[in-house]
């Protein structure tokens, strides 16, 4: 599978064009370390827990240690890794957990498969607290069981990317990432989310953050070309194009694991392993409304359109009543 060339990526913090640099995570101290923590976001339902099961599972057989972290309030990201078993999340457990007297190990939260580790936040259930507020909290528990000390190679943290409050910018705002990787597709709102995404790490580094982006992982590629259009337009490289087969989407349905060495598509993910981690963070230019709608063709999104104003007589349905005034008028003094 073609795919943009990417140059080696040495993880200093520094975005290439910038001069500027800084440490992985913002309550480190001296050369970043070894690790690469990287944030994946994308729209919900476009892929990134299949894409991050399948190259997490393929980074662990190439030998390397990975850690990846769920931080969606759906805590789906492990499913499929763990054939669709739900592991307790971080939140839940830390709530029982204190409830009980009793502290939250790492053993608790924290199970692996064939050399890959993998955890959940999780979330508060529907209409009883922010979800954002959650990621903030997940991490905070994360600290205290030593996420700074912990040897992993790389850190993949599942974001869902289209809501944008606090918490879920928290790896962009907060320089707890080096670089983001956004998967997409070629569908208007998917590549809308990647576009939010890129304006969320320009804005973040024009107060002096450090996370670029480093890339976009191109899901259920139907081969029509938007979201290659958008990656170019913005600046950042397709690391990889994962196609739209109704052998991946049943494999994957059935939470079978299609990113091992020697299978139909190893290839697939093995380029993409060796794209993810030597992929240098960019600094993205964001489109605006019109910009992101003329990657697509007028009639997929409306373009011809025009926007005709409204009357006070359309509101009123054609009749308007004339009332007597209720201001009091006093007489000058």
């Amino acid at each position: 599978m073609a795919t943009q060339s990417v140059s080696a990526y040495v993880p200093t913090g520094e975005l290439p064009g910038n001069g500027a640099s800084g440490n992985l995570l913002a309550t480190s101290a001296g050369p970043a370390p070894k690790t690469q923590i990287i944030a994946i976001y994308g729209k919900g339902g476009i892929g990134k827990s299949f894409t991050l099961a399948n190259l997490s599972y393929m980074m662990a057989q190439q030998g390397k240690k990975v850690l990846l972290i769920g931080c969606d309030p759906k805590s789906d990201t492990t499913s499929l890794l763990f054939g669709g078993k739900a592991c307790p999340t971080i939140i839940e457990t830390s709530s029982r957990k204190k409830a009980a007297g009793e502290e939250t190990r790492i053993g608790d939260v924290c199970f692996k498969r064939d050399g890959v580790y993998a955890m959940e936040l999780g979330g508060p259930e529907v209409g009883r607290g922010c979800g954002g507020r959650g990621i903030i909290h997940g991490f905070e528990l994360l600290e205290k069981l030593g996420f700074h000390e912990w040897g992993f190679d790389y850190v993949l943290l599942d974001f869902l990317g289209d809501v944008v409050c606090g918490g879920f910018g928290l790896p962009i705002a907060r320089d707890m990432c080096q670089k983001v990787i956004i998967v997409g597709s070629n569908d208007l709102q998917s590549l809308y989310v990647a576009n939010n995404v890129c304006s969320a790490v320009e804005y973040f580094r024009k107060l002096g953050g450090n996370v670029g982006v480093a890339g976009i992982v191109i899901n259920k590629d139907d081969g029509t070309g938007e979201a290659k259009a958008f990656a170019d337009a913005v600046g950042i490289p397709v690391l990889s194009s994962i196609p739209a087969n109704e052998d991946i989407r049943r494999k994957s349905a059935n939470y079978e694991i299609i990113g091992r060495p020697g299978g139909d598509w190893a290839s697939v993910f093995e380029n993409l392993a060796t794209n993810v981690a030597e992929a240098p963070p960019q600094r993205p230019t964001p489109l605006d409304q019109d910009g992101l709608l003329g990657l697509f063709k007028g009639d997929a999104v409306g373009r011809g359109v025009v926007l005709e104003p409204a009357s006070f007589e359309d509101m009123c349905g054609g009749t308007i009543v004339t009332r007597p005034s209720l201001e009091v008028i006093y007489d000058a003094v």
